[in-house]
């Protein structure tokens, strides 16, 4: 009984309650933990924080805003002549990987190493490995020479067995590297690309081009008992991997080989905590912490919790210290847009933030009835479908009116949102959607070849019974034009399976950003990556000539009138043609307890971690209130075991006697 009484519902060590440590769920385990094909927010979470890259964004500027990261500046582009076009990166001195023992293999007894300028090229180099199978070579193929070295290394490898059994930085030699990576010296290296694409910077800024050791990939190669690299990253971040057990509990800590905790006297952008922000930063305490040296915290613990109300429950108790918040609790969370006074008075603080996405609904324009091949019928059947579409109503029913109704596929804060006038097809108007069906030759939805309900489908890979609700709204509202959608759920990868094969008619997609630029959103609807193409991510397989010449000029032009002035016209295209019905841009809505510091949502899939900061002594205090043990049941046990014993010893005595 004692014993019991001792006990607490605390999940974490005791002599963790005065440490600056940073307690946060995570919903889904990461698929791999190597940068080079890492691409999804799951994964996100824990490359972010444990590589650094040459390029980074500045924490609290809006709009987004690149500043050095491992490089000491960011470079300026260099014309070569021919449509070539060349970037030279400087790197920091005395930059080292965190300690591991794949080091070994580059000397006896070494824990760790100098980072560079060949340990970029050589991550380079893994984007364009075919054995790798990077998701972003088409974007690095701009690089010079780029396919070139993937084909050479293709067929060494083919052509002899024991070739591809090198060392991996052995095979990239014998391949002859690629062209356009040029490494000058230890502390420069230079990219040149084929033609102009002043987005390459922001790729700069991803986990794809962090440095890697070579090391690190010969080691850790499954074999020995040793893991596979996916599984286990040699890295340059402001944290390390600590712990990983993937499907409980995930621990970072930091990196004490990082150039911000050896080098906090650089005052480096990447490795200081901001001093300048907006008066909204300012009035939000956001600036508190300015000039610190990162990281603020000294370990942060990833516990996985695959449902969200247990994850939301443990935050109320005070064992995470931020939560999204539950759709079920959100009308107790939230009042009129703001915190409720219930969690203010326990000093809990929300944060709002829009996320630079968009989601739509999509049209398969290869398609016979909704498609490019119908011409002028299927254009005006798109454009009633778009009509009838009450985007704000749907974002009140199913998001707790967390989005913005969507007009473009360009959302609020990158350069190029609102270039044109309001979209005439996302205002609902059912009377204009119903002459436009006539007009098209389906008067009241029937489609004249059957003398039926025009009947469509809409595949989606969410099964669920919630997913069902939300693409019944879809339905119910063509349905008030005659027109029968039919919802076909299956999972993910029979939709991946379908949209392959092209066998799909309409579906909802999303795109969050890669980088803050419009190119990165307008490139969703470019012709070349049409899904039955390229396999690309143009799903709605929309091409249009002028939209895709548009797009070229858009993507090597500077922000300013220019540009805009081709969004703009980019912007009418889609209108006019409706591949997407765009539906909404999401907000994100963070939940945090007030011994969490420096929040500020960044919208895309980048680690802030390093600039978080907690202080231990009230979380302490208000764990210990908010879960203050109920003891009487254990004592009323006792009383009752005592009362139930108490005859036994009696008789036990009075028959010795």
């Amino acid at each position: 009984m004692l014993v019991l009484l001792a006990c607490s519902n605390n999940p974490y060590p005791d002599a963790d309650a005065e440490r600056k440590v940073l307690y946060l769920p995570f919903a889904q385990t990461p698929k791999t933990l190597d940068p080079a094909v890492a691409y999804s927010t799951a994964d996100h979470e824990v490359t972010g924080p444990v590589h650094s890259t040459l390029l980074e964004y500045a924490y609290l500027a809006r709009p987004y805003r690149l500043i050095p990261g491992l490089a000491e500046e960011i470079p300026e582009p260099r014309d070569l002549g021919d449509g070539r076009v060349a970037y030279r990166f400087r790197l920091r001195p005395e930059l080292l990987f965190a300690e591991d023992p794949c080091f070994a293999l580059g000397g006896e007894g070494a824990r760790t190493r100098r980072i560079v300028a060949s340990d970029f090229a050589f991550e380079l180099m893994r984007l364009g490995d075919p054995a790798v199978g990077s998701p972003v070579q088409t974007t690095f193929a701009r690089l010079v020479g780029f396919e070139e070295f993937s084909k050479r290394l293709a067929s060494l490898r083919e052509s002899d067995p024991a070739f591809a059994k090198e060392r991996i930085d052995r095979q990239y030699a014998a391949a002859g590297g690629i062209e356009g990576v040029r490494v000058l010296s230890d502390r420069e290296l230079e990219i040149v690309l084929a033609e102009p694409y002043p987005q390459i910077l922001f790729w700069f800024a991803m986990e794809f081009t962090a440095p890697i050791p070579w090391e690190a990939i010969a080691y850790y190669d499954g074999e020995g008992g040793r893991p596979l690299f996916a599984e286990h990253p040699v890295a340059s971040g402001p944290f390390r991997i600590a712990r990983y057990e993937k499907r409980s509990r995930i621990t970072l800590e930091r990196n004490e080989s990082w150039y911000g905790v050896r080098h906090p006297e650089w005052r480096a952008p990447g490795a200081t905590y901001p001093e300048t922000g907006s008066p909204e930063d300012e009035a939000a305490g956001l600036l508190e912490a300015a000039g610190k040296s990162l990281p603020l915290v000294e370990q942060v613990d990833l516990v996985l919790e695959k449902e969200a109300m247990p994850a939301f429950n443990k935050f109320l108790q005070g064992y995470y210290d931020e939560s999204s918040i539950v759709e079920e609790r959100f009308d107790q969370i939230v009042a009129e847009g703001n915190l409720s006074p219930e969690m203010a008075k326990l000093g809990m603080r929300l944060r709002k933030s829009i996320v630079p996405a968009v989601y739509y609904l999509g049209f398969n324009m290869d398609d016979a009835v909704l498609g490019r091949d119908g011409g002028e019928r299927s254009r005006k059947l798109r454009q009633a479908m778009s009509l009838a579409i009450d985007s704000r109503e749907f974002i009140g029913i199913f998001m707790n009116d967390r989005g913005i109704p969507a007009d473009s596929p360009i959302p609020p804060g990158i350069f190029g949102h609102g270039a044109a006038s309001p979209n005439p097809y996302r205002a609902p108007d059912l009377e204009r959607a119903r002459k436009l069906l006539e007009e098209a030759g389906y008067g009241g939805g029937v489609d004249p070849s059957t003398g039926r309900a025009l009947r469509l489908t809409f595949d989606t890979s969410d099964t669920t019974a919630r997913g069902r609700l939300r693409f019944q709204f879809f339905v119910q509202s063509w349905r008030k034009l005659g027109i029968d959608v039919e919802i076909a759920a299956t999972n993910y990868n029979q939709f991946q399976d379908k949209v392959r094969k092209g066998a799909y008619q309409l579906f909802l997609w999303g795109w969050v950003a890669d980088y803050p630029d419009p190119e990165n959103f307008l490139s969703q609807l470019w012709g070349p990556l049409g899904r039955s193409v390229s396999g690309g991510t143009n799903t709605a397989n929309f091409a249009d000539p002028k939209y895709d010449e548009l797009f070229l000029e858009i993507r090597n032009l500077p922000d300013g009138p220019e540009r805009l002035d081709r969004i703009r016209r980019m912007a009418e295209i889609v209108e006019q043609e409706r591949p997407w019905i765009e539906l909404f841009y999401p907000e994100d809505y963070t939940l945090y307890h007030g011994w969490l510091q420096n929040v500020k949502p960044l919208g895309m899939s980048f680690s802030t971690l390093k600039y978080l900061d907690v202080e231990p002594a009230p979380r302490a205090e208000l764990r210990l209130a908010w879960n203050e043990p109920v003891t009487w049941p254990a004592w009323a046990l006792a009383v009752l075991a005592v009362v139930a014993i108490a005859p036994a010893v009696v008789t036990y005595f009075r028959e010795r006697q």
